[in-house]
């Protein structure tokens, strides 16, 4: 089948796409900036397509023939009006795909649970209603934390570890997660293409185990062999959490204020039958964290 991938250069999108090809699909790549591309092992003849979803005035078209289209565009690191940024670019991929074949949007969206949510999250939740708003039907999965190289959230994750023996952590560091790796993600994302049971429906996805984010960091510690120690203390501010992910990991401040505004909201899966119904073997915190450690090509082996 023909699948149209928008965010093809996000975390995501760089890791689906190869995948979707080994099936013998072909893909059709959305990026902002071909130069900035840098997905590899992609045969030459993949169509890539110059998009940016941030204005109504589009001067580029989706293919007529796509049969699946991918929304994997956020806008998180984009300053405080990310929200409106993320429903602008919902509405024109709606738009564009509204002119094609497509007969199923994938969006891989936030759990939104709890009965106070983040900014961040709510807007995954607006961005949810712009997609059903349209004809095509919509397949929707949540996810939390995602564990795999690469991911802003590990990547977070692994400088603390590596760089603090003894953290000073903020109260949030005992929010509840339900973190997933990245393999069970695209083995979710493949297995639900044209799975009409699935259309217009949403499922949360995440690992076997709820953890703590203190949790997480103590068993990464633990998978690199490291002795960590975590103090927590009730009197860090959102502003100070945030300067302190800032200066010790390598995540930028607007992406820090958005993921310190989330962490402090539990993302615990509502119980559903996806992962047997797919054939998906769910990984442990600590395999999915293993695996990311590993070299690059060993990363997505099965």
């Amino acid at each position: 089948m023909h699948i149209l991938i928008t965010g093809a250069n996000g975390y995501i999108g760089q890791r689906l796409a190869p995948v979707l090809l080994e099936q013998g699909h072909r893909i059709t790549c959305c990026v902002r900036s071909r130069r900035r591309f840098t997905t590899v092992h992609l045969p030459a003849d993949v169509q890539i397509i110059e998009a940016d979803f941030s204005s109504s005035s589009t001067q580029f078209q989706f293919p007529e023939d796509i049969d699946v289209a991918f929304f994997l565009i956020h806008s998180m690191r984009e300053g405080p009006s990310f929200e409106a940024a993320e429903q602008r670019a919902a509405t024109v991929f709606l738009r564009l795909a509204a002119s094609t074949c497509c007969q199923q949007i994938i969006y891989l969206s936030g759990i939104v649970n709890a009965t106070h949510l983040s900014r961040h999250l709510s807007s995954r939740l607006a961005v949810e209603k712009v997609l059903r708003a349209g004809r095509i039907p919509v397949t929707v999965l949540r996810a939390g934390i995602v564990v795999g190289a690469g991911s802003s959230s590990f990547e977070i994750m692994r400088d603390l570890v590596e760089k603090l023996p003894v953290m000073v952590a903020p109260k949030w560091v005992n929010t509840k997660c339900q973190p997933i790796g990245i393999r069970n993600v695209i083995a979710f994302l493949t297995g639900i293409l044209l799975l009409r049971e699935t259309f217009n429906k949403d499922y949360d996805i995440g690992g076997p185990s709820v953890l703590t984010y203190k949790q997480m960091l103590l068993q990464f510690a633990a998978v690199r062999g490291l002795k960590r120690h975590i103090i927590t203390v009730p009197v860090m501010t959102p502003r100070l959490s945030s300067y302190w992910l800032y200066f010790v990991t390598s995540t930028s401040y607007q992406l820090a204020v958005n993921l310190v505004d989330s962490m402090k909201v539990d993302v615990v899966c509502r119980p559903n039958n996806l992962a047997q119904q797919l054939g998906i073997t769910l990984l442990s915190y600590k395999e999915a964290v293993a695996l990311a450690l590993l070299k690059p090509d060993d990363r997505m082996q099965p």
